[in-house]
């Protein structure tokens, strides 16, 4: 399935950008090392981008494995980890068939990565390579966004602007459309660069993610042998409601 992950890159072309879009936001790690505090063996971080919450937990003392496809991302997170000699397993694996040769009580994944699996084959084979590399009644944690209908069922169009480290301009016009039938949001970037009040530049992303439904999830983690623990409309803990933004799901091997 490596393929299919690595043709929905292209908004993580640029590892320095990503960390300063999201440095800032810590309420998943506040949740995580909770739940991770007093765990001696490795931890495994699925889709663990430039290391956001993988470097401060090992730094917390934690034993930290880090997992990704995007070999950028992966690269960002090394030199990050070396500038504060911290050792942490770094791996560059598909997370649907992961080849780790340890197990772990807790894997976690955050920054709504889940949404990446766009078929139920996929989901299923994350699932299935995760439970390999959990402990008996270990705990694996990930969030998703909840599909909001009223807003997913609009054309949503918008622009915003930037000045890049290169004192560019960048000015991004978005475009963004759900497939109802897939339940697949396709957002798409249209993107200038402009440097002395001239276009020197024009490019295009996308990215395209899945959504999934409450009763849907439920029937997914217990097909592949979990049962939920939690499922909270935030990773603050607040309850799960039809107007949360997020589903935090916590769940274990049964």
């Amino acid at each position: 399935m490596k393929e299919i992950f690595e043709t929905n890159f292209e908004k993580y072309e640029d590892p320095v950008k990503y960390d300063k879009m999201y440095d800032r936001f810590q309420d998943d790690l506040f949740y995580i090392l909770e739940h991770a505090r007093g765990i001696e063996n490795p931890i495994i971080e699925l889709a663990c981008g430039t290391g956001r919450l993988t470097i401060p937990m090992a730094k917390s003392g934690m034993n930290m494995v880090g997992i990704d496809l995007h070999e950028g991302m992966l690269n960002r997170a090394k030199q990050k980890a070396a500038q504060e000699n911290l050792t942490i397993i770094f791996e560059k694996q598909d997370c649907t068939e992961l080849e780790l040769n340890i197990k772990s009580p807790l894997i976690f994944m955050t920054g709504n990565s889940f949404q990446h699996f766009l078929t139920n084959e996929s989901q299923d084979a994350l699932l299935q390579s995760v439970k390999r590399h959990l402990w008996p009644n270990g705990e694996f944690i990930f969030d998703t966004r909840n599909p909001i209908l009223a807003e997913l069922s609009v054309v949503e169009e918008y622009q915003d602007s930037y000045v890049n480290s290169e004192n560019q301009t960048i000015v991004e016009r978005h475009r963004d459309k759900y497939d109802h039938k897939k339940q697949i949001l396709n957002c798409e970037t249209n993107k200038e660069i402009i440097e002395n009040e001239q276009v020197i530049q024009t490019k295009t992303d996308s990215i395209s993610l899945r959504y999934i439904f409450p009763m849907e999830l439920y029937r997914l983690l217990n097909s592949q042998g979990f049962e939920l623990i939690n499922l909270y409309g935030s990773w603050k803990k607040d309850a799960f409601t039809k107007d949360s933004i997020s589903m935090v799901v916590h769940c274990r091997v049964k």
